[in-house]
């Protein structure tokens, strides 16, 4: 198994080595550190480049930052808008770590919390859910995941995805219609669809 592939696992067997990355993103500049065996080592990937430049931050409220790597979308709505508090969600322990690692390094910590899955208050809701889903783990998981947490949606809220046109993109909007999470394309660039998903409140 390759390094890259061992970002949807909880605890990633390759060596852990940090290597930090600069981002200016949504009007803010963030250092950050991210490390092997956690989703985009060393770089801000193309898909979740294409979510910030083609979207707002969120102004405010309860942010859920779904499979959140080393944490740059949920520290980024942190720094740009300080009255969003933001869960940030991930299988990868190594994540986790480095997602609060960050966060406390950026002066956030009592406004983003990290955790894993089962960490998370299952009565908790939220305002918006934003997100570069974990393709790669397969039609089901993928189904399964997003029909676990898009319920966590307060009415009215909203989901933000970022996903790559070969890899379904289109399907998937047309899937969470049909499971009656309608969704429409907010943007299409460089091989990706920005995809938001609103719950009838």
């Amino acid at each position: 198994m390759s390094e890259d592939e061992h970002y949807f696992t909880a605890d990633p067997s390759v060596p852990f080595r940090r290597e930090p990355v600069e981002v200016s993103v949504w009007g803010v500049d963030l250092r950050l550190d991210t490390g092997s065996g956690v989703f985009a080592r060393g770089r801000l990937d193309s898909g979740t480049a294409v979510l910030f430049r083609e979207t707002e931050p969120p102004v405010g409220g309860r942010v859920l930052d779904l499979g959140c790597g080393y944490g740059v979308i949920g520290l980024a709505a942190a720094v740009a808008s300080p009255a969003v508090s933001v869960t940030a969600v991930d299988v990868n322990e190594r994540a986790v770590l480095l997602a609060r690692e960050n966060a406390a390094a950026l002066g956030v910590a009592a406004r983003y919390v990290a955790g894993v899955p089962a960490d998370v208050d299952p009565a908790a809701t939220y305002d918006e859910i934003w997100s570069n889903p974990p393709i790669r783990i397969g039609k089901e998981a993928l189904h399964e995941l997003l029909l676990t947490w898009l319920p966590r949606l307060a009415p009215g809220g909203r989901a933000v995805m970022v996903v790559g046109k070969n890899l379904g993109a289109d399907s998937l909007q047309r899937w969470l219609g049909e499971q009656g999470w309608p969704t429409t394309r907010l943007a299409s660039a460089k091989g990706f669809r920005v995809l938001e998903t609103r719950r009838a409140g």
